[in-house]
């Protein structure tokens, strides 16, 4: 199989990473619930892991560096736990169902939710959404990168475009891993992490890091392994937001991934972009085919194939030629009504792709294109 399936999750991991898993599940106790050996020892490197994840994204502190099992509750965490009725907020019609779901739970009960256009470039309109933010409104949520198209936003500008009272909430799934991410240096006061695409983490490992002008509630309760004795959530973080068990092999995996980027960062970005580029290239040289993306360093190539549905082109893609893409809406449906489209084929290249594979892709295309 030839896996362009990255953006829904990284199809390849390094051998580091699957070594580092493996030794977390051959050893594994649960990381500082008790006080023997093993235990403390599993806590340290989950330390580590928090230790390397914040210093990596430039963030507030390891005690706001939490984690969590995917992109999705680190945003659940960031929206339901420091939202309330009464509060305004901006958001884009870019956004994943994992930023659009929660701001609609939250605007049945009392949040005022403005979404602002792409521009005239299919790009995130950032001077619209500034023009949409208030003096008043209390956080604004953007993707710093679409899981559909690629496109993604000058946050710096965005930042400085907007109240400086105002908070700026990033939805980081695509982007983390590609970027240069510094939450310091772009003012971004909550960063949710997905582990398992650009991080080269395995399923189930995730993120979210905040500043000191965030302080969400818990969105879930329970044990922590600290003031026990207290039937209420300690007020301390980050066990104030890490209820249960942690994850413990999946968040080792997350720690090894940012020490491989650490060494292969630029590396890594200079051959997404490179194949990024081919695959647009030769996409655009196919008849019939028509493509949303311009160059990206998420290596994020949308496209259409004539009048076939994207669903049956990814699945005729899979079942005669052995490629692994995705159809559909890719969770994002405001960014497709955006687009005009109901629905996209979406091919994603990773840095463990290579040049053949694309060229066995476009293959592919044209001969679905001939039909």
């Amino acid at each position: 199989m030839i896996y362009f399936d990255n953006a829904a999750t990284g199809g390849f991991k390094p051998d580091s990473v699957k070594s580092a898993v493996h030794a977390a599940i051959e050893a594994c106790a649960n990381p500082g619930r008790s006080g023997h050996k093993l235990s403390i020892a599993c806590l340290e490197r989950i330390y580590a892991c928090r230790r390397a994840l914040c210093d990596f994204f430039g963030g507030y502190g390891y005690d706001r560096t939490v984690f969590t099992k995917n992109c999705t509750e680190a945003l659940n965490i960031a929206l339901l736990g420091a939202l309330k009725a009464g509060d305004k907020v901006v958001s884009t019609v870019a956004e994943h169902n994992s930023v659009l779901r929660p701001l609609e739970y939250l605007s049945k009960r009392g949040v005022e939710v403005r979404l602002a256009p792409l521009n005239s470039n299919n790009d995130i309109d950032i001077f619209a959404l500034a023009k949409t933010v208030s003096y008043d409104c209390k956080a604004v949520i953007i993707t710093l990168a679409s899981n559909v198209t690629g496109a993604f936003p000058d946050i710096a500008s965005l930042r400085a475009l907007i109240p400086q009272e105002t908070l700026l909430i990033c939805d980081g799934a695509q982007a983390c891993g590609h970027i240069n991410i510094n939450m310091k240096r772009d003012k971004i006061d909550a960063l949710a992490v997905a582990g398992h695409k650009g991080m080269y983490g395995i399923q189930g490992s995730g993120a979210l890091l905040f500043s000191k002008r965030l302080n969400p509630s818990p969105v879930l309760y329970g044990g922590t392994g600290s003031e026990s004795f207290n039937l209420n959530m300690p007020e301390f973080y980050p066990d104030r937001l890490e209820s249960g068990t942690l994850n413990y092999p999946s968040i080792i995996s997350l720690g090894e991934g940012v020490l491989y980027l650490q060494s292969r960062f630029n590396e890594n970005k200079d051959k997404i972009l490179h194949l990024t580029q081919k695959l647009i290239n030769g996409l655009q040289n196919i008849k019939g085919v028509s493509v949303y993306s311009r160059l990206n360093p998420f290596g994020i190539v949308a496209f259409s194939l004539g009048n076939m549905q994207s669903e049956s082109a990814a699945q005729r893609l899979s079942e005669d030629f052995s490629i692994c893409l995705r159809g559909g809406l890719h969770c994002a449906p405001l960014m497709h009504q955006a687009l005009g489209s109901d629905g996209l084929i979406r091919a994603s290249v990773c840095a463990f792709n290579c040049e053949r594979e694309v060229d066995a892709l476009l293959v592919a295309v044209n001969k679905l294109a001939s039909e």
